[in-house]
């Protein structure tokens, strides 16, 4: 198997240090969305797609990358992501990514990861930020078992 993992982490590199954790599990590269290519997205058999959520949605590069994907069959993809605040029932972004994903042509992987991160937008900057020393260890170990999961659905 194959893999590939998409990051884009751009404030404190919390989800960085997971598309990182998760890429050495799977022996897979880590990539930017902007410097991937849809050759590289095509060849292999599982991709991951993730990035810090920015007052509750992805980031844009990452989200115009999947968007601009032309619709045909893929392999599997899954998710994950980095917050400082919990997705919330309104607003779920990360099942807007995996319909974005399944209407690019992927299988979607059944379980999505998620963990918190260092937040200091906005007013969370006035306290020094919220969720201080996350991904925390415990997090990280979360997210290689996260990987080890997916390798052992995708042989």
């Amino acid at each position: 198997m194959s893999a590939l993992v998409i990051c884009a982490s751009s404030h404190h590199g919390n989800t960085r240090k997971v598309a990182d954790r998760i890429g050495g599990v799977l022996g897979a590269p880590v990539v930017s969305p902007v410097d991937v290519t849809a050759e590289q997205i095509d060849a292999a058999d599982l991709v991951g797609f993730g990035s810090g959520v920015y007052w509750m949605a992805f980031d844009p590069d990452l989200l115009r990358l999947v968007r601009g994907l032309t619709a045909k069959p893929r392999g599997t993809a899954f998710v994950y992501a980095t917050s400082g605040l919990p997705e919330t029932p309104l607003r779920r972004y990360t099942r807007n990514l995996a319909d974005l994903l399944t209407d690019a042509g992927f299988q979607l992987a059944p379980e999505v990861f998620h963990c918190r991160g260092l937040d200091t937008m906005g007013p969370f900057a006035l306290l020094g930020g919220l969720n201080k020393g996350c991904p925390s260890a415990a997090d990280l170990t979360e997210a290689a078992a996260f990987a080890r999961r997916l390798e052992a659905q995708n042989p």
